[in-house]
């Protein structure tokens, strides 16, 4: 059995919300609400929902980008949520991030070369000539030339732009990567490319991936289990085909229904969710998704699903709690 490289317990992120000059509380947007997960050494976990639902801001805690209001965040038996800025830079050598938006990642006023060296600087690591020389490796391992080191991020593509993303990400050979929706800005196309290259350096590399996105058909190529979020919560976990095969949830039910199938003469039920997404700033009580649930019962209106383990199949629904 793989050891667990990484193991999230009870993370929560309230963001209060203030009124008037003097900024008095008058509530709190629930953006991650109580989620435990955790990640073997090499797999990669994809993490998918809505817009809104907390994947991106869960990824952001997992750096230490925002601190958690609760909750444990455990890296190779290191609890990092306590951490001083000293202890977590030792840590955020072995932990990088990839994001959504390659060109804002990218500092426009910096070469390609002076990119990829900044995390090196940061953390001491090489000589000048070491430092110059891992830059070149890293381009071609992402598939571009050592001689666009001395260009410039807008003279890039998007797709360009987004390997350079994750050379950068590479520097400082990490042992997770958290890549937060890294094809989501780019064209069909270069997707598959990128995903390609991602899915290459990570047996090259032997890394392990969280994979945030929205597109449930991106995260099934090249996820090994998959969590589903709504509404700040973790409400389905399971291995990649179990989960695509065999849904739980209703809301991942919906979901899936909505992935368009390559084959014209495949006929699909299509499950519909109705009304809008609830606010997390006055999430519904009991079950967060039961006002648009096909099969809510009373019970959900009332009381939070626990979650079940159904032979290594975790979901949160009354429908499995009786």
């Amino acid at each position: 059995m793989s050891k667990l490289l990484l193991e999230v317990d009870g993370l929560k992120k309230y963001f209060p919300i203030t009124d008037g000059l003097f900024g008095r509380k008058k509530g709190e947007v629930k953006a991650v609400d109580d989620v435990s997960f955790n990640v073997k050494k090499g797999e990669t976990l994809g993490i998918v929902g809505e817009s809104g639902c907390g994947k991106s801001t869960t990824g952001r805690l997992l750096m230490r980008l925002i601190e958690a209001s609760e909750g444990k965040i455990v890296f190779e038996d290191k609890e990092i949520t306590s951490l001083s800025k000293t202890e977590l830079r030792k840590v955020r050598r072995d932990i990088q991030m990839v994001f959504q938006d390659p060109y804002a990642s990218l500092n426009p006023r910096h070469s390609v070369e002076q990119i990829l060296e900044e995390p090196l600087i940061v953390h001491g690591i090489g000589s000048k000539e070491e430092r110059k020389k891992r830059v070149k490796e890293m381009l071609e391992v992402v598939g571009l030339s050592s001689y666009h080191a001395r260009r410039y991020p807008h003279q890039f593509s998007g797709g360009q732009r987004q390997r350079i993303g994750i050379a950068k990400a590479l520097m400082t050979k990490p042992k997770l990567i958290i890549a937060d929706e890294p094809v989501s800005a780019l064209d069909v196309s270069i997707q598959a490319q990128v995903l390609n290259l991602m899915k290459d350096i990570q047996k090259e590399f032997q890394l392990t991936y969280i994979f945030i996105a929205h597109d449930l058909g991106v995260v099934r190529h090249i996820s090994d289990r998959v969590a589903v979020m709504y509404l700040g919560r973790l409400i389905e976990l399971a291995e990649s085909e179990e989960l695509y095969e065999n849904p739980l949830h209703p809301y991942t039910k919906a979901l899936l229904s909505a992935v368009p199938v390559p084959d014209p003469d495949l006929k699909k039920e299509t499950v519909l969710i109705e009304g809008e997404l609830p606010s997390p700033a006055n999430p519904p009580s009991g079950c967060a998704f039961h006002t648009r649930c096909t099969e809510c019962m009373e019970i959900c209106k009332t009381t939070r699903p626990t979650e079940r383990n159904i032979n290594g199949h975790y979901v949160a629904c009354h429908l499995f709690n009786e």
